[in-house]
């Protein structure tokens, strides 16, 4: 079982909510993706490190923490990795804190 404490903390910050929102419509977002649907195999991290104009190890150690909450997975492609949204995870997030608060 995830760590909630873990998922409240890859929530607190503008950056990683952004990167949620943008992952909830892909193909919006980042139609520009070349090799292959951003919808089918996740949106590459490059893309996401440019449309946020941050580096692409801060955008990595932001998509870090989401995958350790468990609200991305991570589909490698030979050298590239690909994120989409765990909408399983976030539905019992969102599940846990409408029982719990």
């Amino acid at each position: 079982m995830v760590d909630r404490s873990e998922q409240a903390k890859a929530l607190a910050s503008e950056s990683r909510m952004t990167i949620l929102q943008w992952l909830k419509e892909p193909r919006r977002h980042f139609h520009q993706q070349e090799t292959g649907d951003p919808a089918e195999i996740g949106v590459c991290v490059t893309l996401i490190a440019a449309k946020l104009k941050m580096s692409q190890p801060t955008v990595s150690r932001h998509l870090e923490l989401l995958r350790r909450a468990e609200f991305v997975a991570v589909e490698r492609i030979g050298r590239w990795s690909f994120f989409s949204r765990n909408e399983a995870a976030l539905a019992d997030y969102r599940n846990w804190l409408h029982d719990n608060l």
